[in-house]
């Protein structure tokens, strides 16, 4: 067993067993305490991992098929991308019971959902088809960490019920409009959508969202990505059903488990600079990142969605953020 997972598992089990007593896992991740103020939490593998203490991916174990391995030349460690994922407080909002929400659903999915293996999995991907070079270690973030603006792409995953501290609040709202660029991936539903929308406004109060088609540079930059747009959406994987056509709208549904109201069309949307420069984007109800994170899992979906749409999306991303 690898030697992290020994340790976060012995770290896990002392902090649940003695600060904060027995809990009962929460299906999925989290775990019930974390709405009443708990650091430690349940990964999609059973293994626990300390909000307080985490600081890049490696400190987490795969979940899937495990990440890939790589260095750097010796004297540039530093001169490279990062993949910085933004740790972030879900809750649910007042009167709604966080135990109750479905498969895929609800605040038990916070920051930490397709980590490690989604953004290692990227870094190592996106080394091997550019001519870029990537951290190896990844990055945990915090928004009030003093060292964010070293990191000018940041990274965030199920955001529908993220609950942002003043501080956060003002410390993103500098961050972006000094040219950082976030990262939205893997929210579902109108529901996720306007607890998001509703933070963000707190954020950028003087910027509204840009609805952004097949037609934006976004999908042709290195990889000319087809639409229609809808075809380019991206299921969980295991929620996925193989016998979903895209071209037939009597086909069964692309998910066999329902992600909410609102959660069948794919939307791409943006927050704008004064130079009309991206900020903040966004890909809503589709799960770009389980293309990463599974793509050892199942041929089947490796070959639909992670090599046709995940990585060549994702590869289009960061290029385009990083240089316009």
């Amino acid at each position: 067993m690898d030697p992290r997972r020994i340790i976060t598992l012995l770290a896990a089990t002392v902090l649940v067993g003695s600060a904060t007593g027995a809990q009962s896992p929460v299906p999925g991740g989290g775990r019930e305490d974390e709405w009443r103020g708990g650091s430690v939490i349940r990964m999609e593998d059973g293994t626990f991992i300390d909000e307080r203490t985490v600081r890049t991916a490696r400190e987490a174990t795969s979940h899937s098929t495990g990440t890939p391995d790589w260095i750097n030349p010796p004297g540039f460690e530093k001169d490279v991308f990062t993949f910085a994922r933004v740790l972030f407080r879900s809750e649910a909002e007042p009167g709604e019971n966080p135990l109750s929400f479905g498969w895929g659903r609800g605040p038990r999915l916070s920051w930490w959902v397709d980590f490690p293996d989604a953004d290692l999995n990227f870094s190592y991907r996106l080394q091997q088809m550019t001519s870029i070079r990537t951290n190896p270690e990844g990055k945990v973030i915090r928004l009030t960490d003093a060292d964010l603006t070293d990191y000018p792409f940041i990274y965030m995953s199920h955001p529908g019920y993220i609950q942002l501290r003043d501080a956060e609040v003002t410390a993103l709202s500098k961050y972006l409009r000094n040219g950082g660029v976030l990262l939205v991936i893997d929210s579902w539903s109108t529901r996720d959508w306007d607890g998001f929308a509703r933070q963000m406004k707190r954020v950028l109060p003087d910027r509204s969202w840009t609805e952004l088609g097949i037609d934006h540079p976004i999908f042709h930059c290195v990889y000319n990505i087809a639409g229609p747009m809808q075809h380019l959406q991206v299921p969980t994987m295991q929620f996925w059903n193989p016998a979903h056509d895209p071209a037939n709208p009597r086909s069964p549904p692309l998910q066999w488990a329902e992600r909410g109201e609102g959660s069948e069309k794919m939307r791409v949307r943006a927050l704008l600079d004064d130079k009309q420069r991206i900020s903040v984007l966004t890909f809503h109800n589709s799960d770009i990142s389980d293309g990463w994170e599974r793509e050892g899992e199942n041929r089947e979906y490796f070959q639909k969605f992670s090599e046709k749409i995940a990585y060549p999306l994702g590869i289009n991303i960061m290029i385009y953020l990083m240089t316009h």
